[in-house]
């Protein structure tokens, strides 16, 4: 993080309008709590920026090539990072531009970068997906429709955009490093301060479903406590309704993931960052236990088909993809090779 960029540890209605004293905070032991847990979840940023820096698809460009031109794509980010950081999205983006020479669109969430900075942290996720389906709707470049592409958080937000959106018609949909069924365990942060990771990981375990963290901690809103999968489903405001898990579904859902012509999936093999990996490929724990995997074929959500997944696969519709290397670090050609020229053109 740059020294000079406002550091995200108050909520943004708090920190974006500078006239609210910011002594308040003071007098609330939950804001107080949240002010801590959010400003260690904040060191985390140092760790997700490095692997975009050090991710071999930040480094030089494939060469241009002449194709004919396709739909736009729309990028939305993960959690650290921006809309247009020259050396992560504004980076792929490039990379997108120069194989396709469509219109790229990555997504800010807010007013300047630094806001979009804080509001991946900080803003309610339901509040991003029905703000981004505003935007989009708005740029006329996208009306005749869009392939998009999320990276880590920014997977499962632009999955739940095309569940809930009425705007422009998605075509493709690829999670590179979704977490579809959430997450049990934090960021390898090892290389931070010992005490403030462990710290994070007890707030996160015991105040993830607390009301005021649900509503403005993104992160947990795709925690998945196994442990407490009554909790998970009651208290959750995020992962169990777009995943259509609650008792009430949502035929739209279904009906949306449908419309989609591919639904991509990018798991990756050394991935220390998402915990367990598997959510990558839309599996999780099996519930009441930490480590055995339940392969995605023999969850409901599967079987009995909540969101259309299972139609899709029969279909030759969903696809899943691995790469070796830790969360987010692909080379340019395997970005390329299976990514962008069978699914971006």
């Amino acid at each position: 993080q740059e020294p000079d960029r406002p550091p995200p540890f108050l909520p943004s209605s708090l920190l974006l309008h500078s006239t609210t004293p910011a002594l308040l905070l003071l007098f609330s032991p939950l804001i107080l709590s949240m002010i801590n847990l959010s400003t260690m979840v904040s060191l985390l940023l140092g760790v997700t920026l490095s692997l975009c820096l050090l991710s071999p698809v930040s480094a030089t460009q494939p060469a241009q090539v002449e194709v004919r031109k396709g739909l736009p794509t729309v990028l939305w980010h993960g959690m650290g990072d921006t809309c247009c950081f020259s050396f992560s999205m504004g980076r792929i983006g490039e990379i997108i531009k120069n194989q396709t020479g469509n219109y790229v669109y990555s997504i800010r969430v807010g007013n300047n970068i630094e806001e979009d900075e804080i509001n991946g942290f900080l803003m309610n996720m339901n509040e991003q997906v029905t703000y981004v389906c505003n935007l989009l709707k708005k740029d006329p470049k996208l009306k005749d429709g869009y392939n998009a592409v999320g990276f880590s958080q920014g997977s499962q937000l632009l999955r739940a955009l095309q569940q809930r959106c009425d705007g422009p018609k998605m075509q493709n949909l690829i999670s590179v490093g979704g977490q579809h069924q959430g997450v049990f365990g934090l960021p390898n942060c090892s290389a931070q301060n010992h005490y403030l990771c462990e710290l994070m990981r007890e707030w996160l375990e015991i105040g993830a479903y607390e009301y005021y963290i649900q509503q403005n901690l993104v992160q947990a809103e795709y925690w998945h406590d196994p442990l407490l999968e009554d909790d998970y489903l009651k208290y959750n405001i995020f992962l169990p309704d777009v995943n259509n898990a609650l008792p009430k579904k949502n035929p739209k859902y279904k009906e949306n993931m449908l419309a989609l012509s591919n639904f991509v999936m990018v798991k990756f093999l050394n991935d220390t960052i998402v915990q367990p990996r598997e959510s990558e490929w839309f599996e999780f724990y099996k519930p009441g236990q930490d480590k055995e995997i339940l392969p995605l074929k023999e969850s409901k959500l599967y079987t009995e088909d909540w969101i259309g997944l299972k139609a899709l696969d029969e279909s030759g519709r969903l696809h899943f993809l691995s790469t070796m290397g830790n969360h987010l670090q692909m080379s340019n050609e395997f970005f390329v090779t299976n990514i962008v020229l069978p699914y971006l053109q």
